[in-house]
């Protein structure tokens, strides 16, 4: 077997919950490219974004491959939660440090068994033109439509037109921050610890906050806060979808970690 590369895996919900698909996308040294992806009726985005890890870790231990792997993600949930807070919850128990049950606990538990020192996690971010996260987010779209997408599989013939080794480094977002002068760097970490204490105190009282209270804290647009759907991760809370006051919708912040 030729050796995989690169993954880049990708959920997608209708609802969340609702109908959910998932994709995964596996690059070979060679050219080949292997596609995988699935469907469930009722689940979350959370969820299909960690079946589609799950499906990509499967694959790379069945073919018993000695060299490292980097496993793309969109999912910040995903990457802080296998790299960072999964240590964490089984020390206490698979609870939060809310003490509240660890959210789908059945798939942190097959990922973390399938996990090894030859995965490095990298967060890609999505809808940025990245070609591997673009098609698992095709894939995974498709499937929670009902629809079932042609995918390519390792018996498929690579067409000469098919770039014959995806760069990785291509696929890693530029940190420009790293451009700057560094007593800026330093302001602006200063800024962000407080950004974090603020969002920890409203987690911990269980503040309810605005739409645009949240975009604030978080630093983008409104409209980047309300397409995320109801229930999505942030750092290190989870943000859910409370309720809706007049034309004001209320979010609650939850540390998970």
């Amino acid at each position: 077997m030729p050796l995989i590369q690169s993954i880049y895996t990708d959920g997608a919900c209708s609802g969340n919950p609702g109908p959910g698909g998932w994709g995964t996308v596996v690059y070979f040294a060679d050219g080949v490219i292997h596609e995988m992806g699935g469907g469930e009726a009722q689940t979350t985005n959370n969820r299909m974004e960690m079946q589609a890890a799950v499906a990509a870790l499967k694959f790379f231990v069945d073919l018993n491959q000695k060299e490292s792997i980097a496993l793309y993600t969109d999912s910040e949930y995903v990457k802080n939660g296998i790299t960072k807070w999964i240590k964490g919850w089984k020390q206490k128990g698979w609870k939060t440090s809310t003490g509240k049950p660890v959210l789908n606990q059945d798939l942190w538990e097959i990922l973390d068994g399938l996990n090894s020192n030859q995965v490095e996690w990298r967060y890609v971010r999505g809808h940025t033109g990245d070609v591997g996260n673009e098609r698992c987010d095709a894939i995974a779209r498709a499937f929670s439509l009902g629809k079932i997408p042609a995918l390519k599989t390792l018996n498929d013939p690579i067409p000469d037109s098919e770039v014959a080794m995806i760069d990785t480094s291509t696929h890693t977002p530029i940190e420009s921050q790293e451009e700057l002068p560094r007593e800026i760097r330093v302001e602006h970490l200063r800024n962000l610890v407080e950004t974090l204490h603020m969002a920890d105190e409203i987690a911990s009282r269980t503040y309810l906050i605005t739409s645009s209270e949240l975009a604030d804290l978080m630093d983008v647009n409104a409209s980047a806060v309300t397409s995320r759907g109801d229930n999505w991760v942030w750092r290190n809370w989870v943000v859910s979808r409370v309720r809706r006051e007049g034309n004001q919708i209320l979010w609650q912040l939850e540390r998970v970690d």
